[in-house]
Formats: structure tokens, C-alpha cells, sequence
């Protein structure tokens, strides 16, 4: 029987080296996953669309009427955007197959990012023996932003098998390596603590509003986003602090506003594990809780395999007028996954982007001492 799972960092640049994939840095392979830089072709289009069977993306941008974006232009917001990959698949191998999440720090501002293959009528999925560009649908939803060639907005996962955790798997997975999921106050909670569940190999996580700042509304802006800055703006101009009421347990969300708010547990990934945040099912309430997906091996592991979780930032937009969540609710679900080896360093090993965030934080585009 093979033994299934994701790539870690080795295998993914045994992949590159051996000529399956091009256009890719070693900066751009990652623990669990490879983030795709960005070329500077790229076309504004009226709207989302998936290639036929047998059609390119090329092909299809043409049927769509796709006009030619220039080089600094504005991404508005609320507009669709086809931008090509540097990353080229020259051929897939056989066993392998690969799909995509948003980049955190694209699902931190609301760009709205989905990967686009030839002849592929799916989002985010790069089937097995796939040979082909590969592009990405830009949509920013609540603040301009300008793109630079280099950068990098979604990330790829390559496996061989289906790598989901079923319930007796995720049982095993509490007591490995030093436990999965840490109250606030550091205590590692086992499989039989966790109250609310799918019963599907997945964890529910809740809502947390009992940090320092409980949460961030997006404020209307015609101000463009840069992003190749970090560190830059000042988080003021783009985003306010929410307002708690009933005691400080109770935020109202307004229709179809982005909120960035926090899971009140502390996840902890061992590093031979990866994770991915899955959409919640609607009967938990008519809103969307994450924009961005993966959890990379190693987050909340520590430097020194000592750390105790972090909690997961959530992207949250509400289609409920006047939705009200609450401390302590059902408001995020995640699915461990296998890696196929351990990579050589984890996540927190890496210098990480979001390495020390505890409770909601912002992008990595916004001052950190603000």
C-alpha cells in the first residue's frame, strides 16, 4: 500500500529541480507548499469565468473580451482580473496531483484569489499528469490594491493521495507530538474537550472576543494597497476596532462588511501534519469565515518545538444584515492533513510572517506598532 500525503519542502524542491515545474525560487517553496510568483501579464475581464474542457486560460480570456492591464495600474475593487503565474507545470507526474488556497496575507486585505488551469472548469485544482500555465483571478473586495511582478497571492498544496484525517485519525492526532489544540491559558485540550463537532474528521473552532482587540471592521477607502510593501501603512485609515456589547460577549457584523476577528483556540500543526480551513456549514449562520486557507507545518509549534498554538486569524464577511456572533460560538472549521515526510523546517523555524500573533491581526502590509 502507498503511503499518501503532501509534499514537504524537500520533495517540492526535488520537483522544481527535476524539471516537473519552472519559474519557481527556492524563496517560494514553503514547508508544506509552494507560493506561485506573479508575471506582470495580465488583463482585466468582466467577470469570473473557468475555462472550457479543451480551452486555455488564454483561449478563454480571449472568448471573455479580456482588455490588457498595464504595469502599476489600480486593481479596483470590486472588478475581475486574470493575471499569469511565472510558474509553469511542464508535466505533473502521474501520482500528483495539487490545489490552492489565497495567501493570509491576501485574505487579510479581502483580495479574493482563485487559481485558473488549461482546461481545467475548477478553480484551485491542478489535476494529475497536468502540462500547462497556470494563471489567477484577482478580485479585490474592499480596497484597491496594485500588484508588482514577483509577488506572491495564493499558495499550491502537492499531494499523492487524499490526505484528510478521518475521526479515529484525528483522535490519534490529539496526542501527537505534543497536541493539537491549547486553551487560552495554555493547556492542551484532548479530543473528548472539544464540545461542538462535524463528526467528519474535521475540528470546529469558536469565535474569540476576550482579546486586547477583540476585532477590525474594513473602512471604506479609495487608497490603494502596494503590495510589495510591508511593514508601510498606517493600519488607521484602512481598519477600526469593533464594538463589543451585552458584557463584551456579543459583536453585531454588518451586510456583506469584512471583519478580521480571531478563534479563541490556540492551534498547534506538529510538523509532520498540515492543515487547511474549510468553509462552515450554513446552518452555523449565513456568513464566510476565512478567505485564506492553508496552515503551513510547524504553526504554533515554536522555534524549539516548545510553543503551545497560536490562535487562527479569520477573514469574516457576513450576509446577514445585522448578524450577531457571540464569544464562545462555532465560527471556523479546520481539517488536518498528512504530510508525506516531515519537512526539513517547519513554520516556525522560518522567521514567520505571523509568527507572534496572538488574538486578530492585521496584514502584513499595515505598521506593527500601531
Amino acid at each position: 500500500m502507498e503511503y499518501g500525503g503532501a509534499l514537504p519542502s524537500q520533495l517540492l524542491k526535488e520537483l522544481v529541480n527535476s524539471g516537473f515545474l519552472t519559474g519557481v525560487e527556492e524563496k517560494n517553496i514553503r514547508p508544506g507548499s509552494i507560493d506561485p510568483p506573479l508575471t506582470m501579464e495580465g488583463y482585466r475581464v468582466k467577470g469570473a469565468f473557468l475555462p472550457r474542457p479543451k480551452e486555455t486560460v488564454e483561449q478563454a480570456i480571449e472568448r471573455v473580451e479580456g482588455v490588457s492591464v498595464r504595469e502599476g495600474s489600480i486593481l479596483e475593487k470590486g472588478c475581475c482580473y486574470i493575471f499569469r503565474l511565472a510558474m509553469d507545470v511542464i508535466e505533473l507526474p502521474k501520482r500528483l496531483y495539487g490545489y490552492c488556497n489565497p495567501k493570509s496575507s491576501s485574505g487579510r486585505i479581502d483580495i479574493h484569489v482563485r487559481l485558473l488551469a488549461d482546461n481545467v472548469s475548477r478553480y484551485d485544482y491542478i489535476p494529475r499528469g497536468y502540462a500547462g500555465s497556470l494563471w489567477i483571478m484577482i478580485v479585490p473586495k474592499t480596497f484597491p490594491v496594485i500588484v508588482y511582478e514577483g509577488i506572491t497571492l495564493n499558495q499550491i498544496r502537492f499531494c499523492n493521495q487524499d490526505t484528510r484525517f478521518d475521526e479515529l485519525r484525528l483522535e490519534f492526532a490529539f496526542k501527537n507530538r505534543g497536541g493539537v489544540i491549547f486553551d487560552q491559558s495554555g493547556t492542551m485540550l484532548n479530543y473528548e474537550n472539544i464540545v461542538h463537532s462535524d463528526n467528519d474528521g474535521s475540528i470546529l473552532l469558536t469565535l474569540g472576543l476576550n482579546f486586547p482587540v477583540p476585532g477590525f471592521e474594513a473602512i471604506e477607502t479609495r487608497e490603494p494597497i502596494e503590495l510589495n510593501r510591508v511593514d508601510y501603512y498606517d493600519p488607521e485609515r484602512f481598519f477600526r476596532p469593533v464594538i463589543l456589547f451585552e458584557q463584551g460577549k456579543s459583536i453585531i457584523l454588518r451586510d456583506n462588511a469584512f471583519y478580521i476577528l480571531s478563534t479563541k483556540e490556540f492551534v498547534r500543526i506538529p510538523e509532520n501534519m498540515a492543515c487547511e480551513m474549510r468553509p462552515m456549514d450554513e446552518r452555523s449562520g449565513d456568513l464566510r469565515s476565512h478567505y485564506a486557507g492553508f496552515v503551513d507545518p510547524g504553526w504554533g509549534v515554536g522555534s524549539d518545538n516548545d510553543g503551545r498554538g497560536r490562535p487562527l486569524t479569520l477573514e469574516v464577511r457576513s450576509f446577514d444584515n445585522g448578524l450577531i456572533i457571540c464569544d464562545g460560538q462555532p465560527i471556523s472549521k479546520i481539517r488536518l492533513e498528512k504530510m508525506l515526510e516531515t519537512p526539513k523546517k517547519h513554520y516556525d523555524q522560518m522567521n514567520p510572517t505571523y509568527g507572534q500573533q496572538s488574538g486578530p491581526k492585521l496584514g502584513k502590509y499595515f505598521k506593527k506598532d500601531k
